[in-house]
């Protein structure tokens, strides 16, 4: 009995290394199978969100431009002080921005167009030649962005601000209040002038305009700006005469057609 156990051990060991070669020949011909399946998927150009109905297609991309005059300034004023004590030097340039805020609202801007966008007090130090660290004083600074609509009043409401103690200012640029309007119609033209070089070109080849099967657009609208340096403490300076010039609005698209 214990031959007859000893032999079928022995003539199972002995299929087991034909069964793992087996086995691994037919995973290497099932790999080898999806692999040339893949191989001629791509090659045919078959590929996860494709439609192969669109392979024949055309591109075009053209750009519309329209000038406007802007409608809107934007500048921000700074009031940067010092003093020895941060609570003098707090209630100093408190004291200036209220009367540089007072000043704005009698111009008839809006509290919707006033926005204070920093406040900062940082004391100061100074190293001397023998490695020492000493304290100097409080720098306070604070900042506020004014958007101005009626644009004649620009000249008149920076030279004002000086005057009252605004002695930093930002730059200044002018934009459109309703943006999305210009971009659209910038956008129209841009569309009209690529379907006139997709009629063109399709009368070129000799084949028919089908439907759009990819769009997409890109804008940009510079803005001129104009710098502004440290301002002069105190009134009696001549006004500033701000030329707003206009403003160029570009619209970029790119239309991809299927053609027949």
């Amino acid at each position: 009995m214990e031959n007859k156990t000893e032999k079928m051990c022995c003539d199972y060991k002995k299929c087991m290394p034909a069964a793992a070669y087996l086995l691994t020949a037919f995973i290497a011909v099932l790999m080898l199978f999806f692999a040339v399946g893949i191989f001629n998927k791509i090659k045919e150009g078959r590929y996860i969100g494709q439609n192969s109905a669109y392979k024949n297609t055309i591109s075009v991309t053209a750009t519309g431009d329209v000038y406007a005059k802007p409608d809107l300034a934007q500048v921000s004023f700074s009031v940067v002080n010092n003093n020895k004590t941060a609570v003098e030097a707090m209630s100093e340039n408190a004291n200036k921005m209220n009367a540089v805020i007072d000043f704005i609202k009698k111009q008839g801007i809006e509290d919707k167009d006033l926005k204070t966008t920093n406040f900062s007090i940082n004391p100061r130090y100074e190293w001397r030649k023998n490695g020492e660290r000493v304290f100097i004083d409080y720098e306070v600074s604070q900042s506020l962005d004014v958007k101005i609509r009626d644009l004649n009043k620009i000249g008149a409401i920076i030279e004002g601000a000086a005057g009252n103690g605004a002695n930093q200012a930002g730059s200044l640029y002018f934009t459109i209040d309703d943006q999305d309007k210009i971009n659209a119609e910038a956008r129209q033209k841009a569309i009209s002038e690529a379907k006139i070089k997709a009629q063109d070109l399709v009368s070129e080849l000799g084949v028919k305009l089908g439907k759009i099967v990819n769009f997409s657009e890109s804008g940009y609208n510079p803005i001129p700006m104009y710098a502004f340096k440290e301002m002069g403490m105190g009134g009696g300076g001549t006004t500033p005469q701000i030329e707003t010039g206009e403003n160029k609005i570009s619209v970029t698209v790119s239309i991809t057609y299927e053609i027949r």
